[in-house]
């Protein structure tokens, strides 16, 4: 029997990284003040910004990259092998890239296809994300579509938006 344990392995971070175990986390790096919950794997190549969260039971695959100030909502899976001859990619060649913006939340139970998704875009739970998001607002349902924008006031401003 082979039997395999969960680690932390060749992991690249800044100050105030916190992890819950058990994780599988390796050859990936992680910014300023981020969170990882339990049970969650993020795989190489993986780039995560600054005060950005990932709760439990998460799959950030290979080629994802998330920006800062991001949260990642319970059970949320990100896809890079879109199955295309009916059957797994097993060359990384033909794996996709997602790029998630800053101030991007995503609600627990989505799965998010290979996209770019903007900042300041919020995703419901239970979505799938099958397009790219360009324009900033809520966004839900599968597949996932705006519900509502965001809309900017003088008391409303980037730096406020999260």
């Amino acid at each position: 029997m082979k039997e395999y344990h969960s680690k932390v392995i060749d992991v690249e971070h800044g100050d105030n990284f916190t992890v819950v175990q058990p994780v599988n986390i390796y050859s990936c790096s992680f910014g300023d003040d981020c969170f990882v919950g339990p049970f969650v794997e993020v795989q190489k190549n993986v780039k995560i910004g600054n005060r950005s969260r990932i709760q439990s039971h998460c799959f950030v695959c290979e080629l994802v990259s998330i920006g800062d100030d991001c949260f990642i909502g319970h059970g949320v899976m990100f896809i890079n092998d879109l199955f295309k001859d009916g059957a797994p990619a097993y060359d990384p060649q033909d794996w996709k890239k997602t790029n998630i913006g800053n101030k991007v939340s995503i609600g627990s139970n989505s799965t998010i296809l290979p996209v770019d998704i903007c900042d300041n875009a919020i995703i419901g739970a239970g979505s799938v994300v099958v397009k790219d998001i360009t324009t900033p607002g809520t966004y839900a349902g599968n597949p996932a579509k705006l519900i509502h924008g965001i809309v900017k006031t003088s008391m409303i401003d980037d730096e406020n938006i999260k």
